[in-house]
């Protein structure tokens, strides 16, 4: 068995804490660099000014329906649209003949025609699209026809705020819709009176797309901040030089861009892919008075108040009462009708509502008081009457 000495130990033993002291002054000379927490996408952030898309509409016919199409003597302008595009097409419905007094209105109102149905059709034309780019459509009823399932779109011409022709649009439709009816009885799952058809449109005109003049361009916050702007001012101007972004307002950012259009693309994908904090959004409740939808961010604080709250119920019951007369009266029966009217007041005593300083505190207090949704709206109204809810109330 061999023997260590301890002298040789204590050498040992010294030689390990000098190497362990060493290993720890290198590791607190190495830099140390705190990540971006939250840190976005600046293409997330902003828009390119004079980038967007140009809505596009159109009015056409859909043939090809299952007897579910316009009730053409509630809706003439099917049959007007038809009569026209089968002018057009060399076809006429005339029925006039020499001598007879039957006029073309007559004609057109003696069509009966369940299989088809008038139309609007809307699209969104992107920026930068090129003659012969496919596009999607949206196809919706615009008459009383049951359903568009199975419909095909004829050719629809979809123009622009200008009045111009930019894209072309014909196709199967896809109705994501289903339902059944018979003998009075009707089911119906989803919208059947609207479809959509990927790719349904052909762009045949082009937008003209200037993002930079004279060397310069603009970018559009989605939200306006100041400290957003300020920030992502910062960071363009530390990535591409002092004075690239200059922050016009609490929404539009300046930039020097480079004239080359090529050199431009390239400038641009940079800048998409810049990582930004953004600013903490303003403490904001928003209330959906039709759903009852109660939404708040995290930002919303509260302070301490006391709250009473009781619900006002009025119940009215009324049942009929058979007044019988007596034998060998004479009279006669009658029904009358007996009401009864009762008040309910729940009672609403003083329930102190302690401060929150985050989300989590604001709600387990709001739900302390163990009001409706309905309740709740009203009371986070008084509160912010009262100066106890720090955050902005907005009715949608």
């Amino acid at each position: 068995m061999r023997t260590v000495s301890a002298g040789r130990f204590g050498s040992l033993y010294r030689f390990a804490a000098r190497a362990f002291a060493a290993l720890a002054l290198a590791c607190a000379a190495l830099p140390v660099t705190a990540p971006v927490a939250h840190a976005e996408r600046l293409k997330d952030l902003v828009q390119i000014q004079g980038v967007r898309d140009n809505p596009l509409i159109g009015y056409g016919l859909v043939v090809g329906l299952d007897g579910t199409g316009d009730q053409t003597m509630q809706t003439p302008f099917t049959t007007q649209t038809l009569a026209n595009m089968l002018a057009n097409l060399g076809i006429s419905i005339n029925n006039q003949q020499a001598g007879s007094n039957t006029s073309s209105s007559n004609a057109l109102s003696s069509m009966q025609l369940k299989n088809v149905a008038a139309v609007m059709v809307t699209a969104s034309l992107p920026a930068f699209a090129r003659p012969g780019e496919a596009i999607d459509v949206t196809v919706s009823s615009l008459g009383n026809a049951k359903s568009l399932r199975g419909g095909t779109l004829l050719l629809t011409p979809l123009k622009g705020a200008d009045g111009q022709v930019y894209a072309l649009a014909q196709g199967n439709m896809a109705v994501g819709g289903a339902g059944a009816s018979a003998n009075g009885s009707k089911v119906q799952v989803n919208q059947l009176a609207a479809g959509r058809i990927t790719g349904g449109a052909i762009v045949e005109r082009s937008v003209p797309t200037t993002i930079s003049q004279a060397g310069t361009m603009q970018l559009d916050l989605n939200d306006m901040d100041y400290d957003t702007t300020q920030r992502i001012t910062a960071a363009i101007n530390n990535a591409f030089g002092f004075g690239t972004a200059v922050a016009l307002d609490g929404r539009t950012i300046q930039l020097r861009a480079p004239t080359d259009p090529a050199q431009q693309v390239q400038f641009m994908a940079q800048l998409q892919n810049l990582d930004v904090k953004p600013a903490q959004a303003a403490a904001k409740v928003i209330l959906n008075a039709r759903t009852g939808s109660i939404v708040m961010n995290q930002m919303v604080t509260l302070q301490s108040c006391a709250v009473a709250h009781g619900n006002l119920s009025v119940i009215v019951n009324t049942q009929p009462v058979v007044s019988q007369p007596g034998a060998f009266s004479n009279g006669q029966t009658v029904v009358a009708q007996q009401s009864q009217i009762a008040l309910k007041q729940d009672n609403g005593a003083l329930k102190l509502v302690t401060a929150g300083a985050n989300l989590a505190e604001v709600v387990k207090a709001l739900n302390a008081l163990g009001a409706t949704p309905a309740d709740l709206m009203s009371i986070l109204q008084a509160m912010k009457a009262a100066g106890a809810l720090r955050a902005d109330l907005e009715i949608i």
